[in-house]
């Protein structure tokens, strides 16, 4: 990071791979080879700005789907159009009343699937009183992360 900006970490997101109960990937017992996933369309978010352009995060299959919306993404995994990573806490009802499945992804180990957060300002003018609660928020949340899944 740039002398001119500070970071600091806030907390982290789980994340799960899920697909509809019905998607033949749901029917896999184990753990999925990654060639097996290259079979089926992943449903991948993407950035609007240009921010990533040119990188792939987290993409396992050449065919691919890609959504401007998690709320779209949902709505497409729900219907078994493709399989995908979402945040576990958005798809936790879905995997416990049997609408989604949680895949097991060959090297890939439950539970570590987490995409950290951070806040950034400029170190010229850091929070003010707002800023400051809502970053030591944030910062409370990653207590509720089970050690072993810490970053």
């Amino acid at each position: 990071m740039p002398p001119s900006l500070t970071g600091e970490r806030l907390t982290g997101i789980a994340f799960v791979v899920v697909a509809a109960r019905d998607h033949p990937l749901a029917s896999v017992k184990g753990s999925i080879a990654k060639s097996e996933l290259t079979k089926h369309v992943q449903l991948v978010l993407t950035d609007r700005t240009s921010l990533s352009e040119g990188r792939e995060f987290g993409v396992m299959s050449p065919q691919t789907w890609r959504l401007a919306d998690l709320f779209a993404k949902h709505a497409f995994l729900l219907n078994g159009l493709g399989w995908g990573g979402m945040p576990l806490h958005t798809v936790e009802r879905d995997i416990s009343e049997g609408r989604l499945a949680e895949l097991s992804i060959e090297d890939v180990t439950p539970g570590s699937l987490i995409m950290p957060m951070s806040a950034v300002y400029p170190t010229s003018a850091p929070p003010g009183p707002a800023g400051r609660w809502l970053i030591e928020r944030f910062k409370r949340c990653s207590n509720q992360i089970p050690a072993n899944l810490q970053f």
